[in-house]
């Protein structure tokens, strides 16, 4: 089974893909798509057009997505809410099913504290997947969304 693991942003969105065989994860790839338009729908069409490209090249079977953190900040939350929307849509727009994680179940699953920063997630990213290097915190909350799914 292949696995898109998606980290919304609106000038980030980190994306990773990881193949499960049995208990055996797998990196497929992973990278960011990086919205510089200044106009929230611009950024939004970047968002869903990347995205599909993404799971066209890699034909992924399922999609994590992390959930929105409710933030002090009502207007981020809602603009990050839009993005992550934009991010569901690409999936549902490529007939895939969609699994939503928050981030403590993201953190739980992958380093076994919900409450781990940045740094020990993409540690553990880098050690579960064999990479010879961490990749970019937002890849690596991507590829961590996906192997919360796998398990």
């Amino acid at each position: 089974m292949t696995i898109l693991g998606i980290d919304p942003g609106l000038r980030i969105t980190g994306f990773g893909i990881v193949r499960k065989n049995g208990s055996k994860l797998a990196y497929v790839t992973s990278g960011c798509i990086k919205a510089a338009e200044s106009d929230l729908p611009g950024r939004l069409k970047t968002i869903l057009e990347g995205l599909r490209e993404v799971i066209r090249a890699h034909q992924p079977q399922q999609v994590a997505v992390e959930k929105v953190f409710v933030n002090v900040n009502p207007q981020s939350t809602l603009l990050l809410g839009q993005a992550r929307g934009t991010a569901i849509c690409a999936a549902v727009l490529e007939s895939l099913p969609v699994a939503e994680y928050t981030a403590l179940q993201v953190k739980q699953a992958v380093v076994g504290n919900g409450h781990a920063k940045k740094e020990q997630v993409q540690e553990m990213v880098r050690r579960l997947l064999r990479l010879p290097g961490n990749p970019s915190a937002d890849a690596a909350d991507a590829l961590a969304c996906a192997i919360c799914h796998a398990h």
